[in-house]
């Protein structure tokens, strides 16, 4: 898929547990962890919303499109 998750990141960047942020944004860890390996379909704007605010963060530092190549 061409949209990749950096959520991984942004929690190290934070030195923010998984868990400390399930809690924050009121969402199971199972549902972050989804999102965090790519595997989710979709995202609600509130759920991101509530990311980025408990990450002092933009979308786009989550997200990001990277173009699948043709060989």
């Amino acid at each position: 898929m061409p949209i990749i998750v950096n959520l991984d990141v942004v929690l190290a960047q934070r030195k923010m547990s998984l868990s400390e942020l399930a809690q924050a944004v009121g969402v199971t860890i199972s549902n972050l962890s989804i999102l965090k390996t790519g595997k989710a379909k979709a995202v609600r704007f509130s759920t991101l919303e509530a990311i980025c605010a408990a990450l002092q963060c933009q979308p786009g530092d989550l997200l990001e499109y990277r173009p699948q190549t043709t060989a």
